[in-house]
Formats: structure tokens, sequence, C-alpha cells
């Protein structure tokens, strides 16, 4: 991947605009924010964060169209993904159909994952909605 390449990320949690992390790790880079959705359910983690697994629903979030790939290393960091360790990573990181609100496919974008197994061994809570805010209460 070249490194002055736009680059698309699928954003749910803190990462989306006016969520805590954007201003820090996205807002430098972004220059594009599309509402959209893509396959997976998404779980609030008593950690205050959610995650997203790649089981049947949709998840609600944003196309985001970073400037550059580069961008991607700080959020892997942010996000505890390690490329060349990935069985050490918090999160795993995957290309992945995003589709517009109407369900109809925009592009391949890199979107963080965890595994069932983990959600559920860190005590997820199943978002039916598909859709995650720092503002909503457990």
């Amino acid at each position: 991947m070249s490194s002055n390449s736009l680059c698309g990320l699928f954003v749910y949690g803190t990462l989306k605009p006016g969520e805590k992390a954007f201003a820090n790790f996205c807002e430098p880079f972004a220059i594009a924010a599309q509402p959209a959705q893509t396959l997976g359910r998404l779980y609030h983690l008593p950690l205050g964060y959610p995650a997203m697994t790649l089981e049947p629903g949709w998840v609600q979030g944003f196309l985001l169209t970073l400037s550059n790939a580069d961008a991607i290393a700080a959020i892997d960091n942010f996000e505890e993904y390690y490329p060349d360790r990935p069985e050490n990573s918090e999160y795993q990181r995957s290309l992945q159909t995003v589709y517009d609100l109407n369900q109809r496919s925009l592009v391949m974008a890199w979107v963080y994952t965890m595994s069932p197994e983990q959600v559920d061994s860190l005590g997820g809570l199943w978002l039916p909605q598909g859709y995650w805010t720092d503002t909503l209460t457990f």
C-alpha cells in the first residue's frame, strides 16, 4: 500500500466524528466522512467502547476517506492492532465491503473487529440496533 494513496476506514465507535478519539486520530487525515454501514454485530464493552464482530447483522458508522495510508499506523496503535503480531492484538483489521444507508455497496474499507469469543470474555453487551455512541447509558 502506497503511503500517499487515499485510504478508506469504516469507524463505529470512539473514532467516529463527534466521538472522543476522532479529533486526535482521524480528523487530521479525514478528507471525507459519510454515514455508512457494514455487515457485522456491534457490542458495548464494559471498558467504555464498542467492538464489532463478523456475526450476521448491520453496524452503523461512518466511512472515512483518509488522505494517506500512514494514518492507519497511528490508528492501529490506538486500536492495539499489531500487523506483525495479530495474535497479540486486541482488534483485528480487515478489508470489508461498506454500504450506504440504503444497503448499496460503496467501497472496500478497513474495519477493526473482534472475535465473538473475545467480546464474550470481555462481557460485551449486544446492541441490536447496531449503533454506539459515548452518550449511551448501560
